[in-house]
């Protein structure tokens, strides 16, 4: 049988008028996939992904932003490269003439594109306490959040930035063990060495809870408990480990410069031997306090270490909760990167423990980053309000564990996944983002929403294009990384500069 042209023509007709048709029946958000929903309909109880012919014709309209518009965001401000290394044994404690010729130049950036940082409304003095704590004599600010910071990024930008313009040096904290790559400071541990993380899931968590201000800690032997018998403390060997530090010559200058190194550590119960040694030149030798409570054990040099070797040698490690690399005075900044974590796990540590750590320490200011780990999970707008409570709860324990602290929340990224072929942002995000804020600010905490910062809804598919973040939707990249640092940085520094030109 000959099929002729016209049947054929008729056939493709019909069956396209049938797809089309389907169209119909297709509904708006009625297939979950990954918790994002997409069009479709359902069979005898099973889902079909289905367009509707809103959204196959592209009625609705988009409101998302263009590429034309987040080029515009990522040229408002001009990120600051490293500085080629000079002067490095000179520890300069103050902002030079040359630092202040880096402070952002309002002439010349468009302010009404900034997204602002968002202040409590009961508390008019924020700001001008902020302005104060940094231009204090030690300003130590700790940097919580997920695995946006790992390798110090962000931290070391908002780091050097302040610390041009308050003064200080250093790097901060450093785990003795890192677990990823960072470029702040050499910090090289011997064998024998193992972090445990309270954040980490992969891990057990040890019923003492006591994880330190940094939620974690690395030890040269295994944990024997309290308690050990004194049989098997005799069987055991001497254990030597050690941590070379030094400093790096691929960051800012600013962090190369450090004299004061500060090792961390608590749960000692068995004598540790400690030797310092400066290129391989013995320079000090001691013994750890071993009452298993909190310590901090101070080395200071003359210049900044270029091959600093601490030595350990026991049979039952401490658990040591990290190096702090500072200079003298100024503002010091810590980098806790807290991978998969979102921020609700402070509370379940151990809170007379983490109380000893920080009042040591002595933060000023803590900067908490958190939401992204949580958005792929959310469900609904119930689990939304819960997450923030939870957050809520979160800050008001560390604000009891700490002394005048003053917190500043900053939220998620904008994060995309596939939702009917197109990459477009979680639908829960915007809900989470405004009630983080709502949150904050209710809780005495300011807010920087780093969501509108990139430039709101589906910005983030602009953002990957432009090679400013990663293939995964969610994480930067080094570039964009700076771009985003400096969006917060210039949004903090123009009400520090209002409130310094009013005390002038």
């Amino acid at each position: 049988m000959k099929i002729k042209p016209i049947q054929i023509a008729l056939f493709m007709i019909f069956l396209l008028g049938g797809l089309f048709g389907l169209m119909f029946l297709s509904q708006e958000g009625v297939i979950q996939n990954n918790r994002a929903p997409e069009d479709g309909f359902s069979v005898e109880g099973v889902a079909v992904k289905y367009p509707t012919y809103k959204s196959f014709l592209q009625l609705e309209k988009d409101t998302a932003v263009t590429r034309k518009d987040i080029v515009k965001v990522t040229k408002t401000v001009q990120p600051l490269e490293e500085e080629p290394e000079n002067d490095i044994d000179v520890v300069s404690e103050t902002p030079s003439k040359k630092d202040s010729l880096q402070r952002p130049d309002f002439t010349k950036i468009d302010t009404t594109q900034l997204v602002r940082i968002k202040y409590p409304d009961n508390n008019f003095d924020f700001v001008a306490e902020l302005q104060q704590k940094l231009s204090s004599q030690n300003c130590r600010i700790i940097h919580y959040g997920d695995s946006q910071l790992e390798g110090d990024r962000i931290t070391a930008y908002l780091r050097n930035r302040l610390q041009r313009l308050y003064g200080g040096s250093g790097p901060g904290f450093i785990p003795v063990k890192p677990v990823y790559r960072q470029i702040s400071a050499k910090v090289v541990p011997s064998e024998h060495w193992e972090r445990y993380a309270f954040f980490d899931p992969t891990q057990d968590k040890l019923e003492h809870k006591k994880y330190g201000t940094y939620l974690s800690y690395s030890r040269f032997t295994k944990d024997f408990g309290a308690t050990i018998d004194s049989t098997l403390l005799d069987s055991l060997p001497l254990i030597k480990a050690a941590v070379t530090i030094g400093k790096s010559s691929k960051s800012y200058a600013k962090l190369r410069k450090f004299t004061d190194i500060g090792l961390h550590y608590g749960n000692a119960s068995q004598p540790i031997k400690i030797s310092v040694y400066n290129f391989e030149k013995l320079i000090r030798e001691d013994t750890l306090i071993s009452d298993g409570r909190y310590h901090e054990y101070k080395i200071r040099t003359a210049a900044t270490p270029e091959n600093l070797r601490i030595e350990l040698e026991g049979k039952v490690s401490a658990d040591f909760y990290g190096l702090t690399l500072d200079g003298i005075s100024g503002v010091k900044m810590d980098n806790v990167a807290m991978r998969g974590a979102s921020g609700t796990i402070f509370s379940r540590t151990k809170a007379s423990h983490f109380s000893r750590m920080a009042s040591n320490l002595d933060p000023k200011i803590m900067i908490l980053q958190y939401g992204g780990n949580t958005v792929p999970y959310l469900k609904d707008s119930t689990e939304v309000n819960n997450y923030a409570k939870y957050m809520a709860s979160q800050i008001n324990w560390l604000r009891r564990r700490t002394k005048d602290v003053h917190f500043i929340f900053i939220g998620p990224t904008d994060m995309c996944i596939p939702i009917n072929g197109k990459m477009q942002t979680y639908p829960l995000l915007p809900y989470l983002n405004k009630k983080l804020m709502e949150t904050a600010l209710a809780n005495n905490v300011a807010y920087w929403s780093m969501y509108h910062a990139m430039g709101g809804r589906g910005s983030m598919q602009y953002w990957v294009d432009e090679k400013l973040a990663a293939g995964d939707y969610t994480h930067f990249t080094w570039k964009g990384t700076k771009i985003i640092s400096e969006l917060f940085f210039t949004a903090l520094y123009l009400d520090l500069k209002k409130e310094e030109d009013n005390d002038t």
